[in-house]
């Protein structure tokens, strides 16, 4: 009945992650669109929200993003990233495959070395993001094994990806990600036979039983947008109560 959807509230991540940018509970804008077969309106949604919230913050709520700016990342880089973000055009879109081959083509020693069907490490996504100039980039269509089951088949040969696309941003990496969703059946019958889930998926089966429409959405993690346009290094400064794994120990 609705075609563009969204939710903003808690999320609960199940890995053990011990990092500057992992919380075992932090707050996500998901949104939902139908009607869609295209990776660029996803893109294009994900781009007005970053654009839009972060002009709204930087005008209405400038004494706080200054305040930020001059004690917790007092540079220039940090200023001039909010500025850029809110400029029309700043946006850079690369295939997982041109991501690859710029890390592969890097300078620098990576702690791990990128390979085509391996999943972006931070330090790649820092890379990339440095590469094309310290602007948003979106990374698309990546391979098929490495993301979840209900992102839709490119069906495009030998090198198999889905469509999905990452937003990488400086100095946090991934802030947002997304796909189309596989609204196929039969496809999504397939997938989850051969990954040995399809009993305990039946129910998201059902949700395609007797149609659907193309469909696709993303989420962008809250904190992590605070860590982007104040500079702040540690996620768990960017959020009042911060739990993490093992800081609730009964």
């Amino acid at each position: 009945a609705f075609t563009h959807v969204f939710a903003f509230g808690p999320t609960f991540r199940a890995e053990n992650s011990q990092s500057r940018r992992h919380l075992a509970e932090f707050y996500m804008v998901e949104a939902e669109l139908s009607f869609t077969e295209s990776l660029q309106d996803i893109i294009q949604v994900m781009e007005d929200l970053f654009k839009t919230v972060t002009s709204t913050v930087v005008s209405k709520c400038p004494r706080d993003v200054e305040l930020f700016h001059k004690y917790i990342a007092p540079t220039q880089k940090v200023i001039n990233m909010t500025e850029k973000i809110c400029n029309p055009v700043t946006h850079f879109g690369i295939s997982y495959n041109e991501a690859v081959e710029i890390l592969k083509q890097a300078s620098q020693t990576f702690t791990f070395k990128p390979e085509w069907g391996c999943d972006l490490q931070k330090e790649h996504e820092k890379y990339l993001v440095k590469h094309c100039g310290e602007v948003p980039v979106f990374v698309i269509n990546y391979p098929y094994d490495l993301k979840p089951f209900y992102m839709r088949d490119n069906e495009d040969g030998p090198q198999h990806t889905v469509a999905a696309v990452d937003l990488l941003v400086p100095g946090v990496g991934e802030l947002c990600g997304g796909s189309l969703r596989e609204e196929r059946l039969p496809f999504l019958e397939s997938r989850l036979h051969r990954l040995g889930i399809a009993d305990a998926y039946q129910w998201y089966l059902d949700l395609r039983k007797y149609g659907s429409v193309p469909h696709g959405g993303f989420g962008m993690g809250f904190e992590r947008y605070l860590q982007c346009i104040l500079g702040v290094d540690n996620i768990k400064d960017v959020i009042p109560f911060p739990r993490f794994s093992h800081s609730c120990l009964l």
